[in-house]
């Protein structure tokens, strides 16, 4: 091959990567308070990617920040509420971000590229795949993909509405074997340590229930968009997938070259030891596209999903949320509100609403409902039980 043809990537590889890493950078880490971006610490993760590579790690990078670094260029004090201001904000910044991130990198002898993704490209499976090819490409090339939502484009209806939801999708995208969140926050605490002084900090988490999601606290942070709890959800849908997840700090001491070395940085989330491999259509259920409905189901149900993997039927739908369609991605809730599954409608929420509670054969003699006979509500093989 010509020498002018020849990555830049590959020329610093001691050991011939076998393990993807994905970091997950939050604006609040990546722009200090002064509003400017620090290039500092994007060379300091550039010297920590190659460092990686030579550990046989490759690395690809979730970047929030467009927004961050634009609005002080376009003369913003802070940030803006408005769409139109968002989107030239992320379109300046983007620029700018994108502009450090290729130098400083390039200084390290490793090649980057951009990714920008909406749920628009994920929602439709086709699209999902083309994205989950594209950038299983650029990490066998030896490319650091460095991937951010399409802010100058997406509207509310198509937002991830964090880069957390973005990490995972990436993840699960690239078959990672670690996703890290580089916060402003060493992890995970009982409570949020800024308010209560008796927070204690949870270094290890091997199941995510409901205690777990109600000590996550909201973002403090006047430049990011999501909190700890967007990170607890991401980490959920991770350990699912059999991804091991960590959320340490981004001040920490070359924290992802010390992960990759098996020391205990932040908070672990730790997949179950008997966790099957899932199937790549259900992680797209799971993380796609946003649910559209809700389904509120009883005890047993939710028994028989947790436990037996067994499809939704009808009589143990309690309530029916939201307008959707058949085909659109559902949150299957138990009685408590708490989220244990999705998965894809059998059938559209007004025919839903009328079966709910209803046993087969009730619904067999409803004219109305003759067509949902024998159906269920959410078939096992299109639904994600969430670890």
């Amino acid at each position: 091959m010509p020498a002018e043809f020849a990555t830049s990537a590959t020329t610093s590889t001691a050991t011939t990567p076998t393990k993807t890493m994905v970091v997950k950078i939050g604006s609040s880490t990546l722009v200090g308070a002064d509003g400017a971006l620090r290039r500092q610490f994007i060379a300091d993760l550039a010297r920590q990617a190659a460092e990686l590579r030579r550990l046989g790690w490759n690395l690809v990078v979730v970047s929030s920040g467009a927004i961050a670094c634009g609005a002080p260029l376009l003369g913003f004090e802070r940030r803006p509420q408005d769409m139109p201001s968002l989107q030239a904000c992320a379109s300046v910044g983007q620029c700018v971000l994108s502009a450090v991130y290729d130098e400083e990198f390039r200084a390290a002898d490793l090649l980057t590229s951009l990714v920008l993704l909406t749920r628009h490209d994920t929602a439709r499976r086709n699209s999902y795949l083309h994205a989950r090819d594209a950038l299983t490409r650029l990490v066998s090339l030896g490319v650091v993909p460095v991937v951010n939502e399409n802010d100058t484009v997406t509207v509310d209806e198509i937002r991830f509405g964090d880069n957390d939801t973005l990490a995972a999708l990436v993840a699960c995208l690239v078959s990672a074997d670690l996703c890290v969140t580089l916060s402003d926050i060493d992890g995970l605490y009982t409570a949020n340590p800024a308010l209560d002084p008796e927070a204690q900090f949870i270094p290890r988490v091997d199941k995510i229930d409901a205690s777990i999601i109600g000590a996550a606290g909201d973002s403090t942070t006047a430049v990011g968009t999501g909190g700890m709890i967007t990170k607890i959800r991401a980490s959920r849908i991770l350990m699912t997938a059999g991804i091991e997840s960590v959320i340490c700090s981004g001040e920490a001491e070359t924290p992802l070259v010390r992960l990759a070395r098996g020391e205990q940085v932040g908070t672990c989330f730790v997949p179950p030891a008997d966790r099957l491999d899932i199937a790549p259509r259900k992680l797209w259920i799971a993380l796609g596209d946003a649910a559209r409905g809700r389904l509120v189901v009883d005890e047993g149900a939710a028994r028989a999903i947790v436990r037996h993997g067994s499809s939704l039927l009808p009589v143990g739908v309690a309530s029916v949320d939201g307008d959707f369609v058949t085909g659109d991605i559902l949150d299957i809730c138990d009685p408590s509100g708490f989220v244990i599954a999705r998965g894809q409608a059998e059938a559209p929420s007004d025919e839903l609403k009328l079966a709910a509670g209803r046993h087969q054969d009730e619904i067999a003699q409803n004219r109305l409902l003759a067509a949902l006979a024998g159906k269920p509500a959410v078939h096992r093989d299109n639904m994600i039980v969430f670890a």
